[in-house]
């Protein structure tokens, strides 16, 4: 497999790189990222600053290296910010996907492309890969786009629906849920954390391991890729206090409404994950197991 790597630079573009011992049957990886290389995992022959919105430099780029797989993880996800700047988010999030779909069709590459629980309304989870997409904020809906251009390409191509991805790698300035909330405790600093939205968080590191499965078995088709227990965001900021017996005082209730959320984030999300099990052997880790994990994981980083 030779493999090319978008969003290279960023949180699950690093873990992949991380964990490519791993891959037994990746025998080259090329990353590209808009900056400059910020991965430690990637020699500088292993890495092309490129544009991706650049289709002539994308092109020359794909030319050039020959790829056997695309594992595209490049996009804009900031609800925010895709609010704010909506072209730009259509432009990144559906105009490369497109471009790429098409490329991989016409020479016969298998893409993996990642995409979002946030394609769903909220009001029906857990959801099941064939149940109906409805997006409460415009990244879930360039991401609804960008699976549906992948469809209407028929390229050879596993769509990777993930929800609310943590972990940790060396990049010190890459957060989520987990070490946010640790770095926050550990500091005796009070936080809110929301009570009513619920998902299955899903470790970076599973994460990285399903989009190998799918590459080496050329899956096609859409797979929910998540941890498999359903929690609130507050449980899980409990359990990551209980992890590293951190004071759970400090932790406070707050409602999606009072943070203006209620309407731009899926109240309940949540995969039925039978279809990744079975076709992918996918496996997810425990959430507690995958935070013992990270304690190790952060001592090696000297974190």
């Amino acid at each position: 497999m030779r493999v090319l790597l978008t969003g290279s630079n960023g949180f699950l573009g690093q873990k992949f790189s991380e964990k490519l011992s791993h891959y037994s049957l990746v025998e080259n990886l090329l990353g590209i990222s808009k900056s400059v290389n910020r991965n430690p995992y990637l020699s500088p022959d292993q890495f092309r600053q490129v544009d991706l919105e650049n289709t002539e430099e994308m092109v020359a780029t794909l030319e050039a290296f020959k790829p056997t797989h695309i594992l595209h993880t490049a996009a804009m996800t900031s609800v925010e910010a895709c609010e704010q700047d909506k072209e730009a988010a259509y432009r990144i999030n559906v105009g490369v996907t497109k471009a790429l779909a098409a490329y991989c069709k016409r020479k016969g590459i298998h893409l993996t492309f990642l995409s979002t629980d946030f394609v769903f309304d909220g009001k029906n989870g857990p959801y099941r890969e064939s149940d109906p997409t409805k997006a409460v904020n415009f990244y879930g809906q360039t991401k609804i786009e960008a699976e549906e251009a992948i469809v209407q390409s028929a390229a050879d191509a596993a769509i990777l629906r993930t929800i609310l991805v943590y972990g940790v790698i060396p990049d010190k300035g890459r957060s989520n849920l987990v070490l946010w909330a640790k770095n926050q405790l550990e500091q005796g600093k009070e936080i809110t954390v929301v009570v009513d939205q619920w998902r299955m968080p899903t470790w970076v590191d599973d994460l990285a391991d399903a989009c190998y499965l799918a590459m080496q078995q050329r899956a096609s088709g859409i797979f929910h890729i998540s941890g498999e227990e359903m929690m609130s965001i507050m449980e899980a900021v409990k359990l990551v206090a209980d992890t590293w017996n951190l004071d759970t005082s400090k932790i406070h209730p707050i409602t999606a409404e009072a943070i203006g959320q209620h309407r731009n984030r899926p109240r309940t999300t949540g995969f039925v994950l039978d279809k990744a099990k079975s076709f992918l052997k996918y496996q997810p880790t425990p959430f507690v197991a995958s935070l013992h994990a990270i304690k190790k994981q952060l001592e090696e980083y000297k974190q």
